[in-house]
């Protein structure tokens, strides 16, 4: 596998001035280390911004998302109970710091509450859980059967993890730099970071995804309509909101964070009506659990694009 390209980004902007909001964005950015992508389009006008738009990325647990909505859409047609329960034993769940992954105690847990879970503090288990009753392949097929071809969904969560410990063992910082190593090699040592064989999605992808939920022109309008709901509920407000805090705003969103990716995918709504919805997907060059500077930097990112795309 060759090198990786130089990180020029391809710009995509309507006009001058939607063009150098996203100048100032990537150079923001990579004065931070951070390469990636980044897309913000008016839902109601289609103008858009962003660079990069048209690369896949390792989706982390940005993939929630469209497991969610596969989801709640056998739940809207019959084939799935909310409420049906299911028993999650910690020793065999999947890892990570929230929800029922940090539980110490079997538990069981309605499916309906599992997606909630899963989208609001970025619950591991109960996202395996819920691949569990649908199937890597069945949300895969199901999304290119809506037309969503920049998406692709591959493998559970845990596998991300098991991936990195056959790598690095339990040394999570040298796994951070066999990411950041085969980033600008292409060769990758952490199968799930590589984009022939990870969950991964484009900036465009993405949106178009987001476009289509808020609008209910994909799945059951049940099931779109408990999505929107649902990543209105998310806990962790730090990066996509980070800048846009205000009573008259409401932030729905998604993150992603595995190793040295930090991804959010969200929708930003206006009292006045303004919907702009927003992919950041971005890997740093730093070995670093917290990197408040670039969570920082997608709140501003967002901020500018709000500002520009809405009427």
């Amino acid at each position: 596998m060759s090198p990786a390209p130089a990180n020029r980004p391809t710009y995509n902007a309507a006009d001058g001035a939607l063009l150098d909001v996203a100048e100032t964005i990537a150079a923001d950015w990579a004065a931070l280390g951070v390469r990636g992508a980044f897309l913000a389009r008016n839902l109601d006008t289609a103008e858009q911004l962003g660079f990069d738009i048209d690369h896949a990325v390792p989706l982390a647990s940005v993939v929630k998302v469209p497991l969610a909505l596969v989801a709640l859409d056998r739940i809207a047609n019959g084939a799935l109970d909310a409420a049906h329960p299911v028993t999650l034993d910690p020793t065999t769940s999947s890892v990570g710091p929230t929800g029922l992954a940090a539980f110490r105690h079997p538990a069981t847990v309605a499916v309906g509450d599992l997606i909630y879970l899963m989208l609001s503090v970025s619950d591991n288990a109960s996202g395996d859980a819920l691949f569990g009753l649908v199937p890597v392949a069945e949300v895969d097929a199901r999304l290119h059967a809506w037309g969503c071809a920049g998406i692709r969904v591959r493998h559970r969560l845990d596998h991300m993890y098991r991936c990195a410990a056959g790598a690095a063992g339990n040394d999570f910082l040298l796994a951070q730099e066999l990411a950041i190593r085969d980033d600008d090699t292409g060769r990758h040592t952490i199968e799930t970071l590589d984009p022939a064989h990870a969950n991964t999605g484009t900036a465009t992808a993405l949106v178009d995804l987001l476009q289509r939920v808020w609008r209910d022109d994909i799945a059951h309008p049940a099931a779109t309509a408990e999505l929107r709901r649902l990543m209105g509920l998310q806990v962790f407000t730090h990066r996509l909101a980070g800048e846009l805090r205000a009573d008259t705003l409401r932030v729905s969103g998604k993150t992603g964070t595995f190793l040295h990716l930090r991804h959010e995918i969200g929708v930003v709504e206006a009292e006045s009506g303004d919907r702009v919805a927003i992919a950041a997907l971005t890997r740093s060059d730093r070995r670093a659990n917290l990197a408040p500077d670039i969570d920082l930097a997608i709140g501003t990112a967002a901020r500018h694009a709000f500002e520009a795309l809405r009427q």
